[in-house]
């Protein structure tokens, strides 16, 4: 009897704190809930002191600072959603959005912002978290695939430097790894745990778009002659020149850095964020420098996943939240939002700022690939995340590991994966 008193108490107890979530009326005081994904030191720093400083200047709105994770935070969503206790303002990625979009999840923020939001972000960015006739998210961060170099290994090599003005082309790219190869020691480390959104962001420079949308608004996969490019480029860096070891394909980025911090690997392919980390675990006297990724028929132009801001459909008090959201992305906040996270802003005030335009550690060269961003291919498919796990990511892993051919990847991306999205689009 007691315990079944006890666990009648503990639902109670739940029940009532479900009920007590965010949005609610704190005697007349709004309180939301804001959850960040903002995991480095300096991110966290600069988003905890924007919101105390928001609630020292609106005491009727307080907001609550909840510390989230990239890892999972998929699921972590579907099921704060599906048990009533989302939070109010989501820090999410643009690639994350189209099912809780679609699913009636998230508020549509089209006529909750205000005007000098609307227009201080591209409309390119816009698009990425656009999905209908809805908006469900604000794009505020963005960062594009870099290549971080030994300077010395290249310099003593005597191989063309790259720069925006004027890249590397893939097949060059292809010819100095092999030059900057032998006695165990390679051009490149390609780390591909996360083998998908590299390969469809990346392969945008070469006109691939794999995603094509009929005229019924439903979405099927084509492999076509781009999007085999960047594939193709990787696979024979590691199957045929030995340019590039097979030892970091499962490996995340972190994972390469000891290697590159060795002289084992001139080059590793990185997100423009991954800068931090190697200003603060480089050894002493190391030099390093950021170069433009290679450059297709479609030039410099890559895919992007936006950070974003989107509020809880559930939400009750949308506007307040939106007000929230327009706080942080003023261009002064959002320098400090990027400064912190090592990324570019998406909004153009923003990224005019001086302090992202020096040379030092980068950041000119980042600023400079600023315009050739766009959304990524997979921004508004429905049955993304599934494609990508059970099709995709296995097939790019064996493709790259060179267990099946190119052949065999086009089969599985388009028969298989046509299966999956074919579910979503019903």
């Amino acid at each position: 009897m007691r315990t079944r008193i006890t666990m009648a108490v503990a639902a109670l107890l739940l029940l009532l704190a479900g009920c007590s979530s965010g949005g609610h009326d704190d005697g007349g005081r709004v309180t939301l809930r804001f959850q960040s994904l903002a995991w480095q030191q300096e991110s966290v720093a600069a988003n905890k002191e924007l919101v105390r400083e928001w609630n020292a200047a609106h005491p009727d709105v307080r907001v609550e600072y909840v510390q989230g994770n990239w890892d999972g935070v998929h699921d972590q969503l579907l099921t704060s959603f599906e048990g009533g206790e989302a939070p109010d303002v989501i820090h999410d990625a643009s690639d994350d959005l189209a099912d809780f979009a679609y699913g009636g999840d998230l508020a549509d923020l089209s006529g909750l912002l205000p005007a000098r939001l609307k227009s201080e972000i591209p409309q390119r960015s816009w698009q990425a978290t656009t999905f209908g006739k809805g908006v469900y998210g604000v794009p505020f961060l963005q960062e594009p695939r870099v290549l971080i170099a030994n300077s010395a290994w290249l310099r003593k090599a005597g191989v063309r430097i790259p720069t925006p003005e004027h890249p590397w082309s893939w097949a060059e790219f292809r010819e100095i790894t092999a030059r900057l190869s032998g006695d165990g020691k390679y051009g490149v480390a390609w780390p591909l745990k996360e083998p998908v959104s590299v390969t469809l962001n990346l392969g945008l420079s070469a006109g691939g778009t794999l995603f094509q949308r009929g005229s019924d608004g439903k979405v099927s996969v084509r492999f076509g002659t781009g999007d085999a490019v960047v594939p193709r480029t990787v696979h024979d860096q590691v199957a045929r020149d030995r340019s590039a070891p097979a030892s970091t394909l499962g490996s995340g980025g972190s994972d390469t850095l000891p290697g590159f911090f060795g002289g084992r690997y001139a080059m590793v392919p990185l997100g423009f964020s991954y800068r931090q980390q190697i200003e603060q675990q480089a050894p002493k006297g190391f030099e390093w420098e950021v170069l433009p990724a290679p450059a297709g028929a479609d030039g410099l132009t890559q895919g992007v996943s936006p950070q974003t801001l989107s509020i809880a459909q559930d939400c009750p008090h949308k506007k307040e939240a939106a007000r929230f959201i327009d706080f942080l992305l003023r261009p002064k906040n959002m320098v400090r939002l990027a400064l912190g996270d090592w990324m570019l802003p998406t909004g153009t005030e923003a990224l005019a700022d001086p302090a992202l335009h020096t040379a030092d550690r980068g950041w000119a060269t980042g600023t400079a690939l600023a315009a050739h961003l766009r959304p990524a291919p997979a921004q508004s498919v429905r049955g993304y995340p599934e494609w990508k796990d059970k099709i995709a990511t296995p097939a790019f892993q064996e493709y790259y590991s060179g267990a099946i051919g190119l052949g065999e990847l086009r089969k599985r991306l388009e028969k298989d994966g046509n299966l999956v999205l074919a579910r979503y689009q019903r």
